[in-house]
């Protein structure tokens, strides 16, 4: 199981958990983060899943693929922390990351 501090966008923060293997984006739906709109259901083509990556290993924003990459570059919000929560694979080495929830475009 992977632990998530999760950041709101009324900025309550909650700490849930999924099992790994299971993208951030479905960790967020699964635990009641409606914000999280993830209009493509997780296919790398909408940007509604959209969050900033508080603390965590520094190769998750290495990691960014060119796709990924253009999407995010559609958002009046992004920064030099921002992901898309669907392309977010949890794994043991991601366990206790803080994620903050980007506002919707």
């Amino acid at each position: 199981m992977t632990n998530i501090h999760v950041i709101g966008l009324d900025g309550a923060e909650k700490i849930i958990s999924s099992k790994d293997g299971a993208t951030l984006m479905e960790a967020l739906r699964d635990n009641g983060f409606d914000e999280v709109l993830a209009l493509c259901s997780g296919c790398c083509s909408c940007a509604t899943c959209h969050v900033y990556i508080e603390a965590g290993p520094s190769t998750l924003l290495q990691c960014m693929s060119d796709d990924e990459n253009d999407l995010l570059d559609s958002s009046d919000h992004r920064q030099p922390n921002s992901r898309l929560s669907c392309q977010v694979s949890l794994t043991d080495d991601l366990d206790s990351i803080r994620v903050r929830l980007a506002p919707a475009d």
